[in-house]
């Protein structure tokens, strides 16, 4: 009976892995190209032909976007991970409940990363710009909206922990 318990806990710590379990291992990128009918292709694979697009990548993968349009100059994104403060906390839940083997399923999995920049933004620039029929890419309305996203998120934080 003894030893049924000791495999219990020892199975339910090598399972638990915070970060992994509520951030899951991959992750959603967005993309928006500017104009319209840009080309978007990724350096593991994933395209697209509309924007914006998301993409379904694995949390650990960095990756490349190239975004091009016939008459306009093709431009290459880096997308880069860094460790995300959501997945700070999947990683100390796991002091709790996971330990070390929870720790080095998250470190292994990724979850406790986040891709940037995300969203990924590309504004096309022509190859003449003195071509009427190839404008720059504009993607203004998309940088706004973006940031009054973050501030209403930013505001909700500073309500929830009492701040001003």
């Amino acid at each position: 009976m003894k030893s049924h318990s000791l495999m219990c806990a020892a199975l339910a710590l090598g399972l638990s892995a915070c970060a992994t379990a509520t951030r899951g291992t991959n992750e959603t990128v967005m993309v928006y190209a500017s104009p319209e009918g840009a080309q978007v292709a990724t350096s593991v694979g994933l395209t697209c032909t509309t924007s914006p697009c998301s993409l379904k990548v694995s949390r650990k993968q960095e990756f490349s976007v190239t975004v091009s349009k016939e008459g306009y100059k093709t431009q290459t994104v880096h997308v880069g991970t860094k460790v995300a403060p959501g997945g700070v906390a999947g990683l100390a839940g796991n002091v709790v409940l996971g330990g070390v083997v929870g720790m080095g399923v998250d470190a292994a999995s990724g979850a406790t990363l986040d891709h940037f920049p995300n969203p990924v933004l590309v504004e096309l620039v022509p190859d003449n710009p003195n071509n009427p029929k190839t404008p720059k890419g504009d993607l203004s309305e998309v940088r706004e909206q973006i940031a009054a996203k973050q501030r209403a998120q930013e505001e909700a934080a500073m309500r929830k922990t009492g701040g001003v």
